[in-house]
Formats: structure tokens, sequence, C-alpha cells
């Protein structure tokens, strides 16, 4: 398997995991939309953040770090806002490798840690975060359109 940094030539083969990534959650945003994000990301990696496909023969995951600062730690962080695996991908590693690189894509760039979010009824997903070695925070979520 292979992970590298989303390019303008990937966006055709990591589309279909974006919309893998939203249906699961039950949002819908646009094809454009998320192309844009993507887009956004490539254009500027060093201020907005990166995202990065797992490949074995085709793709099968992709992660998305922003770059951002922590007051209570006074440092630098990536905020791995999303990671996804294929379906028939899960359980082989993928979800493990792709965390790696990103705190790999952490640590070139100067950040203190890597945090994330997951739904709390993402029971799988806590696994592989438990497996790896994370911490378990206890923050409660609020927003607000604007």
């Amino acid at each position: 398997m292979k992970i590298a940094r989303v390019a303008e030539a990937d966006l055709g083969e990591l589309l279909p995991l974006m919309r893998g990534y939203c249906d699961f959650y039950e949002v819908a945003p646009s094809d454009e939309e998320l192309l844009a994000l993507s887009r956004a990301l490539i254009a500027d990696p060093e201020r907005e953040g990166v995202q990065l496909l797992a490949r074995g023969d085709r793709p099968v995951g992709f992660a998305t770090i922003f770059w951002s600062w922590a007051t209570t730690s006074a440092e630098r962080i990536g905020v791995m806002n999303d990671l996804f695996v294929a379906p028939e991908a899960r359980g082989s590693g993928v979800a493990e490798a792709l965390i790696e690189a990103c705190r790999a894509e952490c640590a070139a760039r100067g950040a203190g840690r890597l945090t994330w979010q997951t739904a709390p009824d993402n029971a799988a997903a806590m696994k592989v975060y438990d497996r790896v070695g994370a911490t378990h925070e206890r923050w409660v979520d609020y927003w607000l359109p604007v």
C-alpha cells in the first residue's frame, strides 16, 4: 500500500471515497463543493492542510488534515478532520497507516500533536484509535451557521 498527498490528478479517484465518507455521516455536500475543498488544500498545503490518499491496487482510503493552533497546549496542531477507509479494505491496516502518515505530516510541519473527533457511536473507529495508542478526550462540540 502507498500513501501520498492528493494532487489534482487524484481527484477523480478521491471523490468516490469522499462521497462514501459523507454518506456514512449522512451529509450531502455537492461533488463541486468537495472538489473545491480538495483543490484549496492542494493549492496551499502549508497554510490550509493536506489530504492523503491510500492506494493498494486502487484507492482504498483517505485522510484530511487541517492546520491549527491549540492555546491549551500552546502549540501548532494538525486536525485530522476526515479519515475514511472503503468498506472492503477495513480491518486491513489502512486506517492505522493513514493515521501514521498524518502523524508524519504533522511532525514535518512542526505540529506538536494530531487531534481528531469521531461520532460517539462509531465504535469500530474507536477501536482503531485505541489500537494506535490515541488518547480519548471528553469535549462537547457546538456549531453555528454563518
